[in-house]
């Protein structure tokens, strides 16, 4: 993918030196007010942003992600996707990923919902496919929101998958404006369920996000 450059702001893929330095916000920015998360009661454990933050910097070295620069401010970073390439196999894995953690642990049953959704939406047999682009986050900094860089942005991530051979785009969207956004994009919704649906094993339940966040769903995008 070559960069594109509109109104002072260049999209390109993602360097490991573009992500350091956005990702000590993750906390305040991208995922305060995250429906899943919000399920975590006090401080985040250090060690489980450590493994977010390796998690994150795979997507960046594969090549997977697109930034948005501001050339007319230093080159701040105003925007960004995060994606990675998955595949079939991937399901069985995320799912003994997922049990391996003690039901105990909120961070399991973050975990074992997206395995859920992943295993019932059926995506790679809905679609035909055996791998896929996983939209993982999307961000735009408030100050360029309402400007259409959240659709270059889509657009570019997308351009860049096709160039990697994928020909479908996927994302799990916990909130209700992450969705409202995707499938403004133009993105499906294939599956959907209520977080009151989703329960322990003594069937109580466990995510009890406010409104207008009431279910997680999956969305996808020939691409």
């Amino acid at each position: 993918m070559e960069p594109n450059t509109k109104d002072g702001i260049t999209i390109r893929i993602m360097t490991l030196a573009d992500y350091a330095t956005f990702k000590h916000l993750f906390e305040e920015q991208f995922i305060k007010g995250e429906p899943l998360f919000d399920a975590i009661k006090g401080p985040i454990d250090p060690e489980m942003w450590n493994l977010y933050d390796q998690y994150h910097e795979s997507m960046v070295t594969a090549g997977t992600c697109v930034v948005a620069i501001d050339e007319q401010n230093e080159g701040r970073v105003v925007g960004f996707v995060l994606a990675e390439g998955q595949t079939i196999d991937d399901v069985e894995s995320h799912r003994l990923e997922a049990e391996s953690i003690p039901e105990t642990d909120i961070v399991g049953h973050i975990r074992r919902i997206l395995c859920k959704v992943e295993a019932e939406a059926n995506i790679y047999e809905r679609y035909g496919v055996t791998k896929l682009l996983y939209s993982h986050l999307t961000s735009v900094d408030v100050s360029m929101r309402g400007k259409g860089l959240g659709t270059r942005l889509a657009t570019s991530a997308m351009e860049l998958g096709r160039s990697k051979g994928f020909t479908l785009m996927t994302a799990f969207c916990s909130s209700f404006y992450s969705a409202r956004q995707k499938e403004a994009l133009g993105m499906e919704c294939i599956y959907s369920m209520k977080y009151e649906d989703y329960k322990d094993s003594e069937g109580k339940v466990v995510f009890t996000p406010p409104a207008p966040h009431t279910e997680i769903r999956v969305v996808a995008m020939k691409i």
